[in-house]
C-alpha cells in the first residue's frame, strides 16, 4: 500500500485508499474542472471536500499542498517514475490528468497546442473576468457605490462570451467534434455565471445561440453532471 504520510494534508484529510489519486478540492468554477475531468476519463480518485468559506484552505495543513491556498489541488501515488507527484492550479492538473491517461487532449502536435490555448484562455481571461462580475454582482461588492467595477468585469466577459459565440460556430465543442480539456475548463464557469451569479440578464446571454447550445450538451454529459457535485460537503 502506497505511504503518503510524507504530506502533512493527509493528517488532516486521511487517505482511506491511499493507493488512489487524491483529490483536495469543493464544488467551485475551478474545483469541478477537476473532478469532472476524474469523472471523464474514469481514473480512480478520492475526493476530500475543502471547506473553503471556513478557511481551510488557510490552514498549515492545506498550504502544505499549495502555498497558494486555493483549491483545487492533488497527490497523485503514482505519478511520474512511480513516485507520488503533488500538483495544484487547475489548468496544470487538467494537462497532467490528459497527458497521464492520453485523453481529452489531441495527440497531434499542432491541435495539441491550440487546445491548450483555450485552457489558458478560460484561466487568464474567463475564470478571473467571470469571478470578478460575480462579486460586484452577487456577493460584497454590491454595496460599493461606485458601479464602474461592475460596469468594467460586465463588459469584459460579455466580450469574452462573445468570442466563445465567435469560435462555436460550426463546432460542436471548442475543438470542433472533439470534446476536449478546453470544454472541460470552462463549462463550469459559464454555468457559474448564469446561474449562480445569476447574471445572465446582465451579459445578455440569452442574445447568444451557440454558447448557450455547447452548455447545454456539455452539462448533459453524465460524467459533467457527476463532478459538478464532487466533493460533497463533508466527504
Amino acid at each position: 500500500m502506497t505511504d503518503l504520510s510524507a504530506f502533512p494534508i493527509t493528517a488532516r484529510w486521511p487517505a482511506k485508499t491511499p493507493d488512489r489519486l487524491q483529490l483536495y478540492s469543493a464544488p467551485t468554477p475551478n474545483g469541478v474542472k477537476v473532478s469532472i475531468m476524474l469523472e471523464e476519463i474514469g481514473l480512480p480518485y478520492e475526493a476530500h471536500y475543502v471547506a473553503i468559506m471556513n478557511n481551510e484552505t488557510w490552514t498549515p495543513d492545506f498550504l502544505s499542498l499549495n502555498p497558494n491556498g486555493k483549491i483545487p489541488a492533488i497527490i497523485d501515488p503514482d505519478g511520474p517514475g512511480g513516485k507520488p507527484l503533488a500538483l495544484f492550479e487547475s489548468g496544470a492538473i487538467l494537462l497532467y490528468l490528459a497527458e497521464k491517461t492520453g485523453k481529452l487532449l489531441p495527440a497531434d502536435p499542432a491541435r495539441r497546442y491550440e487546445t491548450i490555448q483555450w485552457v489558458f484562455f478560460q484561466m487568464g481571461a474567463v475564470g478571473p473576468m467571470f469571478g470578478q462580475l460575480g462579486f460586484f454582482h452577487k456577493f460584497a461588492g454590491r454595496e460599493i457605490e461606485d458601479k464602474r467595477p461592475l460596469e468594467r468585469y460586465r463588459a469584459e466577459s460579455q466580450r469574452l462570451l462573445g468570442v466563445l459565440e465567435q469560435r462555436l460556430d460550426g463546432r460542436d465543442w471548442i475543438m470542433g467534434d472533439d470534446y476536449s480539456i478546453a470544454d472541460v475548463s470552462l463549462l463550469g464557469w459559464v454555468r457559474n455565471l448564469v446561474g449562480f451569479y445569476g447574471a445572465g440578464d446582465l451579459v445578455a446571454f440569452d442574445s447568444l445561440k451557440r454558447v448557450p447550445q455547447w452548455l447545454e450538451r456539455g452539462l448533459a454529459r453524465p460524467a459533467v453532471q457527476r463532478g459538478l457535485t464532487i466533493p460533497a460537503s463533508g466527504a
